[in-house]
């Protein structure tokens, strides 16, 4: 079985608090977007994991996918060995859920091939054992999120007037250090009522707290939202913890951009 993961962006990102269990509460709406890596799982005699594309400093034996299957494996015994193999198309450290979105569709793709009658929620529930985010990439439909990440509420959300851009520099940005940056402050508004409103209102209101920081330490990421902003932009923001910045833009816009020949660009449609 081969299948094609997808990323997602964040439209706002409000950390509440850092809870007991040493995580933080949250909201955002998650977004997904088609760039995709390329997954493939067939039932073999010996469990693998290859890799190839863009590089990733882990290990293969600690990727996600291995560590899907092997969570998968603890809950059934009899579960089959598997090949899997990763083709590595979404930047790594970049804001855009690429990992998480590598072991929820490990995750769903096993479910299917060994046909272990798993429900939704069953994959929910295991695939936040991988990672915050991963729950999101079970439903894989904008949603609104609240807790760690993982309690979802589907939102109706029509982007089609738009076309995205992506921008990410290369840069990797380690998450716990993002975190460990932020001064909490409370959001005047929801997102969730935020997002309601015209795009044109977003610039001012929807924010993503981990900007602060990351803009402070990385310029250069700063300068890529001025830019996008620059060129028509109705909406630009940080993705997540970062790099990746997107633009908003009309349709008929035509952009053209001096960003540097290293810089992953890409233009999506709604």
């Amino acid at each position: 079985m081969v299948n094609f993961p997808n990323c997602k962006i964040n439209l706002g990102l409000n950390i509440i608090g850092k809870r007991a269990d040493g995580y933080h509460d949250l909201e955002t709406l998650f977004y997904p977007i088609a760039i995709k890596d390329v997954l493939e799982i067939i039932e073999s005699d010996k469990t693998e994991f290859t890799i190839s594309g863009n590089e990733i400093d882990v290990p293969n034996k600690e990727n996600i996918c291995i560590q899907a299957y092997q969570l998968l494996k603890n809950r059934f015994p009899d579960l089959p060995a598997a090949k899997i193999h990763l083709h590595k198309v979404i930047p790594s450290g970049a804001g855009l859920g690429g990992g998480s979105a590598d072991g929820s569709f490990t995750l769903k793709m096993l479910n299917e091939i060994f046909q272990l009658t798993l429900t939704t929620q069953q994959l929910i529930e295991y695939s936040l054992e991988l990672g915050s985010d991963c729950p999101f990439f079970i439903l894989n439909k904008p949603c609104f999120a609240t807790g760690r990440g993982e309690i979802l509420e589907e939102i109706k959300l029509d982007l089609s007037a738009c076309k995205i851009i992506i921008v990410n520099p290369g840069i990797h940005i380690n998450t716990p250090w993002a975190f460990t940056q932020l001064t909490l402050t409370p959001s005047a508004k929801s997102i969730k009522e935020i997002i309601k409103q015209p795009i044109e209102t977003w610039k001012n209101e929807l924010k993503n707290d981990f900007e602060i920081p990351v803009f402070k330490k990385y310029t250069v990421i700063k300068s890529i939202k001025q830019a996008l902003y620059d060129h028509g932009a109705i909406y630009a923001a940080m993705s997540g913890s970062g790099s990746t910045i997107f633009g908003l833009f009309k349709k008929e816009t035509t952009i053209s951009f001096s960003f540097p020949e290293n810089y992953l660009i890409k233009e999506l449609i709604s």
